[in-house]
Parts: structure tokens; C-alpha cells; sequence
């Protein structure tokens, strides 16, 4: 089938569904064209080596992807934010409707939502169905994230989110709360698939170890270090667990906005046991995750949070390492079903203390037996090669029902 992918991040920028995604979809025999925006994320500023213009082709390993001209900007300011998704929607749009070869199905990445109103428009004007892979739940996102406030703006975009939504032919979320959500609000429960997000295979599978630097039992967390993380709480476990018959250790790898407060604290209480290493290239990160005793996930606990999976959930499952959740909802469901670790209450000091100490006290074999749990599930159930055949199959749905 002939796939065009509408998502205004793409390679090089990050993004979950991108390069990866296209390659496999084409290895799997389908012929794949990808309509995305000049690099410029997370930033603002183009990337080297691109230049703004009205269109730019290019091939990156074998893939056909069309650059179309937007604003870039990526700061706080609301109303650059929405410059740069609306000249990206409105680029694409001319583009899609006159530039591009037929599809067969639409594939839209979402967020932002005006990628879903682009989208919507070119298969109605192409005669195409579209599929709206749905990451966040906007206006939820909106208001949680304090990007937007004013409830009648919060109002139009639900608005919009319904029709855009409503006008798909598919719907692919990245859990069975987001399902849930949609259906709550009026989607029909047959049009929505849920297909997880899979890591960076590529990048973690380096047969490469980096020396901890601690002995003991190594917990390492890796990522954003943010408020959504509600990262005080493990410091205050990790205070608690210093004088543990077995020594503990938090090992912290990443940066972000709360990374000077964490190292303040650490100083200032003494905490012996927390360590941090500085943001490491994806190349890197999978031989820390190896070197690790466990892995931790933690975030604050909001109820947007429980219907989320966050993506380090599948970079530490591919990996094969006891996962430690600290969260509700989904993300720890899916370690409960893989039997891939242990469970304990988000911002809750003494429940993520009782899961490390249970942890630390199971046998060699008894930790590996939960790894393992944890990479037999992410292969069979979260890995790229199974969520594309997940996605080939609601395509092939879509295209069946826009013949019907």
C-alpha cells in the first residue's frame, strides 16, 4: 500500500515515530512517503545544513521525505507555539492536496492537533482515510502542561480535537486509559486500537558496559529530571535507605530543570548514597541501563499521569532489567502483567522504600527471571517490529472500511 506519514517532527529531530517507523513500514513491503517540517525541534532554531524553503525532497535511507516551509519556534510563548503549528498544518495541507502522490491511507502523528486538521483535510480532498496516532490528550495536555489557561481556548480546541477525531477512520493510542478516555467522550470503541510506543532499538542494542559508581545494589533512574518526576520522594527514600544492611544506591543520569534542587538537597542532607551522571547520547545510556541492578520509573501522581505510559517504561523493559514503577494506572499494570519488577505508590516515600528493599533482597536468579520477563514482553508486545505489524493491520482495516 502507498503510506503517507503526516508528522511535523521527523528525523533528525526526536521523535517516536519517525525514520524507525518509516524504514520498517517500507522493509515490510509497503512504499512510504513522509510529509514533515524543516528540523527545528526541540530548540526553535533550524538544524545545520537546512535552510527554510518552499519544499525540499530528500531521501534518507531510502526514505522519500518532503520538507515543507513552517515557523520555527519552540520558547514559552503561547502564541509562537501556535504560529509554528499552524504554518506547519497550512504547509502541509497544500502540499499534501497538490504535491503529493495518492495514498492509500494517511498515517497522522499527534500531536500537535493541527497536524490532525491538515491531515483530515488532504484525505478529504485525496479521497484517502486517515489514521490519527493520538500521544497526547489535548486539551488535557494543554491545561495540565499550564501552556494554555483560558478555558474558552481549552473549549474550541475540544472542539476541534472531536471533529478531527470523529472525521478518522482509525484511532491508535498509546494505552487502554487514553482508549478509555475516547470513549468516554463519545468515540466509538471499534475504531480505536491501542499499540504501544517501542524505544530506540538500534541505539540501546550496543554491546557496551559503563562502570557505575557505587558498589551495592544499583538503581538507576535516566531521563528528564522535571516536576513531573516528583523526584523529591526518592530522594527522601534514598536518605532513609543510607544505613540499610545492604548498601542502596540511587544513581540519577540526565538533566533538567530540577537537577540543581536534587544536588542542592543531596549536599545538604548528606545523602550518601545518590549519584549523578550528566545527559549521555542514546549510545551510551543502554550500557548504564545494563550495568544496573534496577531501573527506576517515578512520577508525580496526577491522574493524567495513570493513563500514561511514560517511554523510558520500554527502553527499560527492552534492555531486560527488574523495573521499579512508581505510578498508577497502565504503566503499572503492564509491569504487574509481565511480572517485570515491582510496583509502589507515586510520591509515597515509604511504599518506594518497602519495593527497593523487597527488590534487593531477591536472589541473582530471582532478578534475572523478572528481567527476562521484562524484554520477552517488550519484544512480543511493545518492540517496533511488533507494533508495525499492529499498525499495517488497522491500515489495512482503514482502507477495507473507506471501501465499504
Amino acid at each position: 500500500m502507498k503510506i503517507l506519514l503526516l508528522t511535523q517532527w521527523f528525523d533528525p529531530e526526536p521523535t517516536f515515530k519517525g525514520l524507525l517507523f518509516a524504514k520498517e513500514l517500507q522493509a515490510n513491503g509497503h512504499e512510504v512517503e513522509v510529509i514533515t517540517g524543516f528540523p527545528n525541534y526541540p530548540g526553535g532554531k533550524i538544524y545545520d545544513g537546512y535552510k527554510i524553503k518552499f519544499i525540499q525532497r530528500e531521501y534518507i535511507d531510502g526514505i522519500k521525505v518532503t520538507r515543507v516551509p513552517l515557523y520555527p519556534s519552540h520558547d514559552n510563548s503561547a502564541i509562537k507555539r501556535i504560529f509554528n503549528y499552524i504554518s506547519f498544518s497550512f504547509s502541509a495541507t497544500l502540499y499534501g492536496i497538490f504535491g503529493a502522490k495518492k495514498p492509500d491511507v494517511i498515517y497522522i502523528y499527534h500531536p500537535p492537533l493541527t497536524s490532525g486538521v491538515a491531515g483530515a483535510v488532504i484525505g478529504f480532498f485525496r479521497r484517502a482515510p486517515y489514521v490519527i496516532d493520538i500521544q497526547d490528550l489535548w486539551p488535557d495536555t494543554l491545561k495540565a502542561t499550564g501552556m494554555v489557561n483560558n478555558q474558552k481556548v481549552l473549549n474550541i480546541v475540544q472542539v476541534v480535537c472531536n471533529w478531527v477525531y470523529h472525521r478518522a477512520t482509525k484511532i491508535v493510542v498509546l494505552s487502554s486509559g487514553f482508549k478509555n478516555r475516547l470513549i468516554q467522550s463519545g468515540q466509538p470503541e471499534n475504531k480505536i486500537s491501542v499499540i504501544y510506543n517501542w524505544c530506540d532499538e538500534s541505539a540501546l542494542d550496543i554491546d557496551k558496559s559503563s562502570r557505575l559508581p557505587a558498589e551495592g545494589f544499583n538503581i538507576v533512574f535516566a531521563g528528564n529530571l522535571g516536576r513531573a518526576q516528583g523526584l523529591d520522594t526518592v530522594l527522601l527514600a534514598a536518605m532513609d535507605l543510607s544505613s540499610n544492611e545492604r548498601r542502596i544506591n540511587f544513581i540519577f543520569v540526565g538533566s533538567g530543570v530540577v537537577e540543581d534542587e536534587l544536588k542542592q538537597t543531596v549536599k545538604d542532607k548528606l545523602i550518601d548514597n545518590v549519584y549523578f551522571i550528566p545527559r549521555l547520547p542514546m549510545k551510551d545510556i543502554g550500557g548504564v541501563l545494563k550495568e544496573a541492578d534496577a531501573l527506576l520509573v517515578h512520577l508525580k501522581d496526577e491522574e493524567l499521569f495513570s493513563i500514561t505510559i511514560p517511554s523510558k517504561t520500554q527502553a527499560y523493559m527492552s534492555i531486560g532489567k527488574p523495573v521499579i514503577m512508581g505510578g498508577r494506572g497502565d504503566a503499572a499494570d503492564i509491569i504487574i502483567q509481565a511480572d517485570a519488577g515491582i510496583v509502589c505508590e507515586p510520591e509515597n516515600v515509604e511504599s518506594l522504600k518497602q519495593a527497593v528493599i523487597c527488590l534487593s533482597q531477591l536472589t541473582e536468579n530471582e532478578i534475572e527471571k523478572l528481567g527476562k520477563n521484562a524484554e520477552k514482553f517488550y519484544l512480543d508486545e511493545m518492540s517496533l517490529s511488533a507494533g508495525c505489524k499492529k499498525f499495517i493491520s488497522v491500515f489495512d482495516d482503514a482502507i477495507r472500511m473507506r471501501k465499504l
